[in-house]
């Protein structure tokens, strides 16, 4: 079933069945993915990480791949839909955020069989509430201050189309007034990203009923952030667990020490997490030890922050002064991702389980000030969308097909921006031919598998397995005995063995795994980082 609106359908609606609220919600989507990059401009607060309209996009988004699977006749089924789609999806502080608004709204509206105007008025109130409740210190001139003028709106009207509208108009007065509130926007001459997000999402759930066509995208002329200094942040760190042994308010006091900007959120035996921190890879070890780890963010906002400037062309350089070469790299874990950087290349987030899409791809070569454009795949099932990448850019983009992150590195080391792409291809791809990529994971299922060697593996789910160029070759034992084994079997002399550490472990394992290689290999120059990509133990390279 399409969810254009239809203009002859428009009128005074006195309900909302719920196939109806999942029709505005998908709808409200494309709407806010229209005014993305315009959100993402008007970003200052509470750093400059630039990417608020994308969270609150990708929220969204985790919200329809939900409500495409569900019941539509149910309430129910509609209202779980909503909160645990945008407790999946939730990205950075305003996507969590905003993933306790819609739970909020979706707790209010479960037990109903249609929602009428007076019950849409208490869902967004309900909304509002629990996104206050969500924030241990709540800011005002925030996504909350205009979520509470959404909810004081919505009280008043007879029909849907009017508590929207009312919805909207003092949702948007309380947003005009956020530059008095945080000193940042006044600064900046902005207002608040994430309530302006969160307006369009309302304006598109109205739009929908309306039988509104979506709008263009406007243009971005500027970015917020070119006014502030480029300065060191921290790093925006991010974790999704499952199976957790703690309750929620225990977590939370957990990581509360080890910074600000704290959320600590969960539903159904999930617990998303949200801190601006210092110490990364101390606090997901911490918070490792009690639960599953799903899937962990953490990102440099500093070189975040030069790089949205650069993507605006706020620091692209003038056209003579343009290199020859530039990078793109597909990366996961913030060890990982701050080598690429280091490297030179533009980061696509992704990998195992976390697949970018090829205009993703695309976006980041467009941002490289640079007359052509290698790109580092570093995953076998992301070369397909690199190489559709290419194609789109018509000779501007060229693919290594790196098919690790190991190769990924050996081709990276090889890089320099003032060499034509033409000249560093075929040096490059030797290179990372040369690099031997040890994996230590968890076994999603249970199985028997022969592997190269003739030897039959005996899998139990939860069992830690390991893979050598994305190949199982290893079950068994604990995550360092994993890395040995590999490693005994399979090393032949090479002069450097590099450990990333996943986010369960800390730099004291590290240590010890360290001692136990250098013992063994008595030879090789042993390295370790933390910030290892995200569902492995280890990942270890051999060049």
């Amino acid at each position: 079933m399409s969810d254009v609106p239809n203009a002859a359908n428009t009128g005074h609606r006195a309900h909302l069945t719920p196939a109806d609220l999942a029709r505005m919600l998908r709808y409200a989507t494309d709407w806010l993915g229209v005014y993305r990059e315009q959100v993402n401009a008007l970003n200052v607060y509470p750093v400059p990480d630039g990417d608020t309209g994308t969270n609150m996009h990708l929220t969204m988004q985790s919200v329809r791949r939900e409500l495409d699977t569900c019941d539509e006749s149910s309430m129910p089924g509609v209202a779980r839909a909503i909160s645990y789609g945008a407790l999946l999806g939730a990205r950075g502080n305003s996507g969590v955020i905003l993933s306790q608004l819609l739970k909020g709204f979706a707790e209010a509206i479960k037990d109903l069989k249609v929602v009428d105007a007076a019950t849409l008025g208490r869902a967004f109130q309900a909304a509002q509430k629990t996104g206050y409740g969500a924030v241990m210190k709540p800011v005002e001139g925030t996504i909350l201050t205009v979520a509470r003028g959404v909810a004081e709106g919505a009280a008043q009207g007879e029909h849907i189309e009017d508590v929207l509208e009312n919805a909207l108009f003092k949702g948007q007065e309380l947003l005009n007034q956020t530059p008095e509130m945080l000193p940042a926007l006044k600064q900046a001459g902005v207002i608040d990203s994430g309530g302006q997000g969160y307006l369009y999402i309302v304006q598109g759930m109205l739009a929908q009923l309306r039988g509104e066509a979506l709008p263009p995208a406007p243009e971005i002329t500027s970015y917020a952030q070119e006014q502030f200094e480029n300065e060191e942040f921290g790093f925006c760190t991010e974790f999704l667990m499952s199976e957790a042994t703690r309750p929620i308010e225990e977590i939370r006091e957990l990581v509360t020490p080890f910074g600000d900007s704290l959320l600590v959120v969960g539903a159904e035996g999930y617990v998303k997490g949200h801190i601006h921190t210092n110490e990364p890879d101390q606090l997901l070890a911490t918070v490792g030890r009690y639960g599953k780890m799903l899937k962990t963010k953490v990102e440099d906002m500093s070189e975040q922050h030069t790089e949205i400037l650069g993507m605006a062309g706020a620091t692209a350089r003038a056209e003579e002064e343009i290199a020859p070469t530039g990078l793109v790299a597909v990366a996961s874990g913030y060890g990982l991702v701050k080598l690429f950087r280091g490297f030179g290349a533009r980061i696509v987030s992704g990998g195992q389980t976390a697949n970018p899409s090829v205009q993703d791809i695309v976006d980041a070569v467009r941002s490289v000030s640079a007359e052509k454009v290698i790109i580092l795949p570093n995953n076998k099932n992301v070369l397909m969308a690199a190489e559709k990448a290419m194609e789109l850019m018509e000779g501007r983009a060229v693919v290594i097909p790196t098919r690790t992150l190991g190769q990924g590195i050996g081709a990276a080391l090889n890089f320099n921006p003032d060499v034509p792409a033409s000249e560093l291809v075929d040096g490059m791809t030797e290179a990372s031919r040369a690099v031997t990529t040890f994996e230590v994971t968890r076994a999603s299922r249970t199985t028997n598998i022969t592997v190269k060697d003739g030897r039959t593996l005996d899998i139990k789910e939860g069992d830690v397995i390991g893979l050598m160029d994305d190949e199982l070759v290893q079950s068994g034992g604990t995550p360092e005995d994993s890395v040995m084994e590999m490693l005994n079997r399979h090393y032949q002399g090479q002069e450097i063995i590099t450990v990333f550490g996943g986010p369960q472990h800390t730099q004291e394992d590290l240590d010890a795994l360290a001692g136990r290689i250098g013992k063994e290999f008595s030879m090789a120059e042993v390295e370790t980082h933390p910030g290892g990509p995200d569902l492995y133990d280890y990942l270890v390279t051999v060049e």
